[in-house]
C-alpha cells in the first residue's frame, strides 16, 4: 500500500484474520463483484457506481454492517458507501445486501486513510460516520488514533457545504481529544448547542462495540460537526 499525506505511516488498525464463515467467504467470492470496489488512486464516480446521482453517505469501519444496512434500508433515496478491512464483517455485510436486496450501497475492503486521500473527491459527500473507531487507551498508542487534525482535516474537505460528520465513542478520553481535534478544524462547526457533544442520533443502529459497553456500563458520547 502507498503511503499518504496522514501524518503517520503506523495504521490506525490492525488487521485481524479473525473466523470467517464458509458462509462469508461464498458471500466475499461471489457478491464482491456486484458490491465491491476496488481500491484505486482515482476518484469514484456516481453514476458509475449507484447509476444515479443521489446525497451519498460514507460510514468508515462499518464493522459486522449493521448500521449500514440499516440505514440503506431506510433510505432508498440516498447512496451509501462503505470502508471495512476487516473481511468477515464485508462477508456478513454482502449477505444482509443481497438477502435485503439493497441497491444503494458500495463496499471498499482497504484502508480508510488512504481510500479518503485518493478515491475520494473534495466535495463529494453528504454525511460521514464514524462509530467506535479504535481508541488505543495506551499512551504510547494514541499515534494510532483514526481521528487527528490532518485526517479531520481531509474529512471536511471531502463534504459538501451543510455536510455532517457523525462520530461516537465509549472512551472519554478519546470524546474529549476527538472535540478538541474537530473545534480546532475551521471548516466544521459544532452542532451541539453547547459546545460540545449531541444526543445520540436515534437512526443510529447499535453496534456490538456499542452493546458490549453498554453491558459494561459505559457511556457513549456523540459528536455532529457541519460543514460551513
Amino acid at each position: 500500500m502507498a503511503s499518504t499525506d496522514h501524518p503517520r505511516s503506523i495504521r490506525s488498525f490492525v488487521t485481524r484474520a479473525g473466523r470467517i464463515t464458509e458462509a462469508q467467504q461464498r458471500a466475499l467470492a461471489q457478491l464482491w463483484p456486484k458490491y465491491g470496489i476496488e481500491f484505486a488512486p482515482e476518484p469514484l464516480e456516481q453514476l458509475a457506481l449507484y447509476g444515479r446521482d443521489a446525497p451519498r453517505t460514507l460510514e468508515i469501519g462499518f464493522g459486522n454492517g449493521e448500521n449500514l444496512a440499516a440505514l440503506a434500508q431506510a433510505h432508498p433515496e440516498r447512496d451509501f458507501l462503505g470502508i471495512e478491512v476487516h473481511r468477515p464483517g464485508v462477508g456478513r455485510l454482502l449477505r444482509a445486501l443481497e438477502s435485503q436486496q439493497l441497491t444503494n450501497v458500495r463496499l471498499i475492503c482497504h484502508d480508510a486513510v488512504e481510500v479518503l486521500a485518493r478515491q475520494i473527491a473534495p466535495q463529494w459527500l453528504h454525511e460521514i460516520l464514524i462509530f467506535f473507531p479504535d481508541p488505543w487507551p495506551k499512551k504510547r498508542h494514541h499515534k494510532r488514533r483514526l481521528l487527528q487534525q490532518a485526517f479531520v482535516e481531509q474529512l471536511a474537505e471531502r463534504l459538501v457545504a451543510g455536510g455532517v460528520l457523525r462520530i461516537a465513542t465509549d472512551w472519554e478520553p478519546y470524546a474529549l481529544e476527538m472535540l478538541a481535534t474537530l473545534v480546532a478544524v475551521a471548516a466544521l462547526q459544532n452542532l451541539a448547542a453547547d459546545g460540545t457533544f449531541v444526543a445520540r442520533p436515534a437512526e443510529r443502529q447499535p453496534t456490538r462495540f456499542e452493546r458490549r459497553g453498554a453491558r459494561l456500563g459505559h457511556q457513549v458520547w456523540d459528536l455532529a460537526f457541519r460543514r460551513v
